[in-house]
C-alpha cells in the first residue's frame, strides 16, 4: 500500500539524530539552539523560538500580541481545529472565516467581513501550500499572525510586484525540465513567513518540514522580536523542542530546496494525470509561489468511491481537511462556511513525496486519470 503521507528521512536526517542520541543530550539544548539559527537563514527572520508544540506556537504568538480579553481572532474554516482550541483557551473569541473554492483559502474580502464580526486578529492558514492575497489582507490593518506548515518556502517574487508582462509569463505552465530549473534557481522575493507579525511552522510529522513534531514561532521583523523574546526568555524547558527533533529538522531545512524540486516534478507529472479527467486541482503558482504538500484535488464525485477505487490499487487517500475545524464543528459552521464545508467533504490527498519511485509515481498516474 503507497501511504498518503511519507516522511522523507535519508540518511543526513539519520546520521543527525544519531549522534544526538550517542552524545546522550536529547532535550532542548544546543542543537535547539542551531535550529533556530538555520530557521533565522531560511526564513529571512529577524528572531525565532523552537517549541515542543505548534499549539504552543500560536499561545505565545497570540500573546505577543496583546490582544484585549474577549477580541476576536479570526480562522480559517480549514484550518486544524487545534486552532480554534488555542484560541478558546486563552480567553478569546474565534471568528472562523469561509474560504474560496479555488485555492482553499480566505479572502480580503472575507476576512474584511470577519473585522465587520468583531475579528481583531487573523491567523492566516496557507493551505495545500498555496500563497493567499497578502496585499489585500495586509491593506484591511490587523495584525496577522501566519501559518505556514504547509507553505514553507514559498516565495512571491519581485517580478510580480512591478512587472506585468513578467507575472503573464510566470503564469503559464511550465514543463517538467523548467518547473525543476525553476526550484533549483535562486528566486528572489519575499518568503512566507515574512508578511506577517509572526508566523508559526509546525514541524509535525504531516508538515511540509518534519521533526517528527514541534514548531518554530517566528518574528519577521525586528520591531516585532523583542516582544517575542521577551516571552521566550520565560518559556519552560518543558514546553521548549527536545535537541532530538531538532537535529531532524535542521537537515529537513536545509535539504528543503533538494526535496522540493524532487516534488515539483512530480506535480507536473500528477497534474497532467488530472487534467484528462474530470477532476481538478487546485489555482496555485507551481513554478515559484506555491510549496507542494501532498496532492490535493477537488473532487467531481464522492470521497468513499474515490478512496475505495484507489485503494483497490493499493494506493491509500486521505480527506486533506479531516482534522479541520469545519470537520470538527460542521453542524454549527456549515451555513455560513458553505465553501469551506464543500472542500472538507471532496479534497482528497494523493501520495506525492520524494520518496515515491519511478513505479509507484506510474501506478498513482494512472489511477488519477480514471477515477470515477
Amino acid at each position: 500500500m503507497i501511504q498518503t503521507f511519507s516522511s522523507t528521512i535519508r540518511r543526513k536526517e539519520m546520521d543527525a539524530v544519531l549522534t544526538c542520541m550517542v552524545d546522550e543530550k536529547i532535550g532542548p539544548g544546543e542543537l535547539n539552539a542551531r535550529l533556530i539559527q538555520t530557521a533565522k537563514e531560511f526564513f529571512s527572520c529577524a528572531g525565532a523560538v523552537a517549541l515542543r508544540t505548534p499549539a504552543a506556537a500560536l499561545k505565545y504568538a497570540l500573546k505577543a500580541l496583546s490582544l484585549e480579553a474577549g477580541s476576536g481572532v479570526m480562522l480559517s474554516a480549514l484550518a486544524p481545529s487545534w486552532q480554534c482550541a488555542v484560541v478558546e483557551e486563552l480567553g478569546y473569541q474565534p471568528v472562523v472565516l469561509d474560504v474560496q473554492p479555488e485555492t482553499a483559502l480566505v479572502s480580503a474580502e472575507t476576512v474584511s467581513q470577519g473585522i465587520q464580526n468583531g475579528g481583531r486578529a487573523l491567523v492566516l492558514r496557507e493551505s495545500l501550500g498555496i500563497l493567499p492575497d497578502f496585499e489585500g489582507i495586509l491593506a484591511l490593518g490587523v495584525p496577522v499572525i501566519e501559518d505556514i506548515s504547509q507553505s514553507a518556502g514559498g516565495i512571491v517574487p519581485q517580478a510580480a510586484e512591478g512587472d506585468a508582462k513578467a507575472q503573464e509569463q510566470k503564469k503559464e505552465a511550465p514543463s517538467e525540465q523548467e518547473g525543476a530549473e525553476a526550484a533549483k534557481a535562486e528566486v528572489k522575493g519575499k518568503k512566507a513567513g515574512s508578511f506577517g507579525v509572526y508566523a508559526i511552522c509546525s514541524l509535525e510529522e504531516r508538515d511540509v518540514i518534519t521533526a517528527g513534531g514541534g514548531a518554530l514561532l517566528m518574528a519577521a521583523g525586528r520591531r516585532d522580536w523583542p516582544v517575542l523574546k521577551a516571552l521566550s526568555e520565560n518559556i519552560s524547558s518543558i514546553e521548549m523542542l527536545p535537541d532530538i527533533n531538532a537535529a531532524l529538522a535542521t537537515v529537513q531545512i536545509k535539504e528543503f530546496a533538494r526535496n522540493e524540486a524532487r516534488r515539483k516534478e512530480i506535480y507536473a507529472l500528477f497534474n497532467r494525470s488530472v487534467m484528462t479527467g474530470k477532476n481538478k486541482c487546485f489555482v496555485r503558482d507551481v513554478e515559484l509561489n506555491s510549496t507542494i504538500w501532498s496532492f490535493p484535488i477537488a473532487l467531481n464525485s464522492g470521497f468513499k468511491d474515490v478512496k475505495a477505487y484507489a485503494q483497490k490499487k493499493d494506493i491509500e487517500v486521505r480527506l486533506a481537511f479531516e482534522d479541520s475545524i469545519i470537520a470538527a464543528k460542521e453542524e454549527e459552521l456549515g451555513s455560513a462556511c458553505k465553501n469551506a464545508k464543500a472542500l472538507a467533504l471532496r479534497t482528497a490527498s494523493f501520495p506525492l513525496y520524494p520518496r515515491l519511485n519511478r513505479s509507484q509515481i506510474e501506478k498513482i498516474s494512472k489511477v488519477l486519470v480514471t477515477l470515477p
